[in-house]
């Protein structure tokens, strides 16, 4: 799989998805929408590991820095 998301996107990815996981956690957002929160966190998590995001592959964004 080829990586498509540069380490700047990668670190805001992965901060953004833990604090909304950790407020689902400490029950600040709750319910469904606290659940539907934890799902995309979780998505945006792994994707922040892997380095890839299929929706930018659709697009053809690329946020690596190419190499010359």
């Amino acid at each position: 799989m080829k990586k498509n998301m540069g380490p700047i996107d990668r670190i805001i990815r992965s901060i953004v998805a833990l604090t909304l996981i950790t407020l689902f956690i400490f029950n600040v957002i709750t319910g469904t929408i606290g659940i539907i929160v934890t799902v995309l966190a979780s998505i945006m998590l792994i994707s922040a590991i892997i380095g890839n995001c299929p929706p930018y592959a659709l697009m053809g964004f690329n946020s690596c820095k190419r190499k010359e």
